[in-house]
């Protein structure tokens, strides 16, 4: 008779998601994990097969909880903007698993819901073929890239401030731009550079 489980995969998931929150994605091992489980790394292969199999139940646990409803009474620039917001939020409380959601994408319920409903919401805005594909691809780099900028390298930090006291004689518009950067917070810079994304992208369906 086959031994009872006692551990779901969400508790395994959690318990991963908590080794990568608090010392870093190179951090994460079985034997990390079952440590946090209070068990041994035996015992926790019992659960699952490898690192790859926790890392994809770790990408399920974040991102399954994206809500993709779409907003009904709204422009296709509202709707796709509120389910990259929802992304950029789940992802953005846990910057470390970015490199896992590139590597899972393809294995990820969430992954495939969320971009099934970003394409949906495309389609019905008049993109097709190379260009929806291009599309939905461009708004995945994008949050990937606002929140790695977020969490590593935000507006708010020392970055700016050299950038801005660079000599204006050899630097002018690095460092004007970095003065003007102070004052812009994490929100506006996300939602901003989404706007002007997204104006690009279909222009000619405004």
């Amino acid at each position: 008779m086959p031994r009872p489980r006692s551990l779901t995969q969400d508790q395994i998931a959690a318990a991963a998601l908590a080794v990568i929150d608090r010392d870093g994605l190179a951090a994460l091992s079985m034997r990390a994990v079952a440590a946090e489980l209070g068990m041994s790394a035996m015992a926790l292969y019992r659960y699952v097969g490898d690192r790859q199999e926790v890392e994809g139940l770790v990408v399920e646990l974040v991102l399954g909880g994206v809500d993709v409803s779409s907003p009904p009474g709204t422009s296709w620039r509202e709707r796709v903007t509120t389910l990259v917001g929802r992304l950029r939020d789940q992802v953005g409380a846990h910057p470390h698993i970015v490199p896992l959601t590139m590597t899972h994408r393809h294995r990820s319920a969430g992954v495939l819901r969320w971009s099934e409903a970003v394409l949906g919401i495309l389609a019905e805005a008049g993109l097709a073929g190379a260009d929806r594909v291009v599309a939905l691809r461009g708004l995945l780099s994008y949050v990937i890239g606002a929140v790695q900028l977020e969490h590593l390298g935000p507006l708010s930090g020392a970055g700016t401030t050299v950038f801005a006291g660079l000599a204006p004689a050899d630097f002018p518009y690095m460092a004007e731009t970095a003065g003007h950067a102070r004052l812009v917070g994490a929100d506006e810079e996300f939602y901003g550079g989404l706007a002007i994304v997204l104006r690009g992208m279909c222009d000619p369906l405004a």
